[in-house]
């Protein structure tokens, strides 16, 4: 049976994005000689700028429901199906935490740190000061939130098991926590000193702004994860990008892990970057980010071994033939930085671990059809 992929399309440049998710999805398919199942999600989700564009606040927020509601079903229902993997291009991050915290979503992004050292940052997307409610009043917003022990314990466990994959036969050598603790009475030091008392190794809670400074002072030694709230992640993760040269956030994906026992073991991949949607129309989004989402899914569910290394060799010769998009100083569209990709992918060039199965360009690719959930 063939492995099916998940999609879920948001507006801004979400329609371009995934027509190169699938674009790309389908050619590493070829070039493997299998099929890749896409179920693409029957409803286009908001952006922040398409929902700015009502003017009352209520229909915002009806709106902004009405998408949580219908992606945390879609999510629910492609775990229930089997689904391991789901491709969503950027929606309104008020609906996406309400979908984060009823799932109880982590982010997962491996970071090399120079000398072959490599972080692991786990994102709790969880739980927190972005997670919660609006209440909204005569001229007042009252947002209400959640810290859980529970939950707490619930991502430090998976941080723990995802770094003894990263790191096999060695495991973390610590955790560092960042997290306004200070603000929680106590609680939170007290639940993370209790949990950490089961590992073998030091677990250590910071107040973001320590954690900045440390940073700054002695960097991030090897085999470090770094388990932290939204608070300080959702900006730091762009920073440390930038600190340890590892990219830019336009060419990056990341991993959402859901640790809610009904979606367990279902994996959303996502661009770094957002909605973009001052270039909706434009064939000028940057494509690299999607490309590599495509070839994780591509390697990892797709049965299309290698599939990661072969398409990092092509964007080299990309980079090398100076074939980029507007914001990294090229002069390419998107469709023409895809079909370049696809035609180095094709030519062999970056193939060098799995060569096209017999039967070529005619050889089973992506079959795609609507979710009717």
């Amino acid at each position: 049976m063939k492995p099916v992929i998940g999609l879920a399309v948001g507006r801004g440049t979400g329609a371009e994005v995934a027509a190169v998710f699938e674009r790309v999805l389908g050619g590493l398919a070829r070039l493997h000689g299998t099929e890749i199942g896409v179920l693409r999600s029957p409803r286009t989700y908001h952006s922040y700028v398409s929902l700015r564009a009502e003017a009352a606040a209520e229909a915002v927020r009806r709106l902004t429901e009405e998408d949580a509601d219908h992606y945390e079903h879609f999510c629910r229902t492609q775990a229930a199906l089997g689904t391991r993997a789901v491709f969503r291009t950027a929606i309104n991050a008020q609906s996406l935490y309400l979908v984060r915290q009823r799932l109880q979503a982590v982010k997962v992004d491996a970071l090399p740190v120079g000398d072959g050292s490599t972080l692991l940052l786990v994102r709790d997307q969880a739980q927190g000061f972005y997670t919660g409610e609006n209440h909204h009043g005569d001229g007042v917003i009252r947002r209400t939130m959640e810290f859980s022990r529970d939950l707490t314990e619930k991502v430090l466990d998976y941080a723990v098991e995802r770094a003894r994959h990263q790191w096999p036969g060695q495991g973390p050598a610590r955790i560092v926590m960042a997290y306004k603790f200070h603000l929680l009475d106590g609680a939170l030091d007290a639940w993370v000193t209790d949990i950490a008392a089961r590992y073998d190794i030091p677990v250590g809670l910071y107040q973001p702004d320590t954690v900045n400074r440390n940073l700054i002072t002695h960097g991030f030694p090897d085999r470090t994860v770094v388990v932290a709230g939204n608070e300080w992640a959702d900006i730091m993760h762009v920073v440390l990008l930038d600190r340890f040269g590892a990219d830019r956030q336009e060419n990056r994906c990341t991993e959402n892990v859901h640790l809610h026992p009904a979606v367990l073991g279902l994996t959303e991949y996502q661009t770094v970057h957002g909605s973009a949607d001052d270039l909706e129309g434009l064939d000028r989004v940057n494509p690299v980010a999607t490309i590599r989402a495509a070839a994780a899914i591509a390697q990892r569910y797709g049965g299309c071994a290698g599939a990661v290394g072969q398409v990092e060799r092509a964007l080299a010769q990309l980079t090398d033939r100076g074939v980029g998009t507007p914001d990294t100083g090229g002069g390419h569209s998107t469709s023409g930085v895809v079909d370049a990709l696809l035609e180095a992918l094709g030519s062999g060039e970056a193939a060098e671990t799995a060569p096209p199965a017999a039967g070529g360009a005619n050889a089973p690719a992506v079959a795609v059809r609507a979710d009717a959930s």
